[in-house]
């Protein structure tokens, strides 16, 4: 099988999960108060990501799907450690301060709630942009695309889509958040790419003999 030949679902998937998230990260309240951000968007973007930053990992593993060999592998394995490891944080920093935000509103004493929220958010594996676990899945996910680049590379993909799927992932590393700008330039970006490459394979595949 061909490196990002798909499916309906596999094509789908790796140009609607990048895209999807994309668009989720243009609400993302900015958390520079988190006893007054927009608990109605807080909440529903983070409860969205638990879904979508899983099938991010799916999508990219899945451009190097039937493929073997030492690239394609540790592809699949930073995937893996980009959905674990993203899941968890969104689950701790984003859910369960957006659950006590609202908890701290409605108690008519929020301050008294400001301790407990800023344990989670400065918590250093769990906490906010700088912390291990949001570190981890940022490196993972370009490591992965990477990875990824050099197995599509030897099946005949071209430069200019594999750069794109490349430059775009360092977007939340560069910018500090998966907010606006860093979210939605990465993955837009990596949409653009995956929709790129799906239009490479199907020229590729017709050129196939037989």
């Amino acid at each position: 099988m061909h490196a990002c030949s798909s499916s309906r679902f596999g094509r789908t998937l790796v140009v609607g999960a990048p895209a999807l998230l994309a668009i989720v990260e243009v609400f993302h309240p900015q958390p520079d108060d988190l006893l007054t951000i927009d608990l109605t968007f807080w909440l529903a973007v983070h409860y969205a990501q638990i879904a979508l930053f899983p099938l991010l990992a799916l999508a990219v593993a899945w451009l190097v799907r039937g493929q073997a060999g030492v690239a394609a592998t540790l592809c699949r394995v930073a995937m893996f450690v980009l959905g674990a490891s993203w899941t968890a944080w969104d689950a701790v920093a984003g859910v369960s301060i957006g659950l006590l935000s609202r908890a701290a509103r409605r108690s008519g004493a929020p301050e008294a709630w400001r301790a407990p929220i800023d344990a989670i958010w400065l918590d250093p594996i769990t906490g906010g942009a700088t912390a291990l676990l949001p570190v981890l899945g940022s490196v993972a996910l370009s490591v992965g695309a990477v990875a990824a680049a050099v197995v599509l590379r030897r099946s005949g993909h071209s430069w200019g889509p594999l750069a794109v799927l490349v430059i775009s992932t360092f977007g939340i590393a560069v910018f500090g958040t998966h907010a606006w700008p860093g979210g939605p330039l990465t993955f837009g970006g990596m949409a653009i790419a995956a929709a790129w490459l799906l239009r490479e394979q199907a020229t590729l595949d017709r050129r196939q003999p037989g």
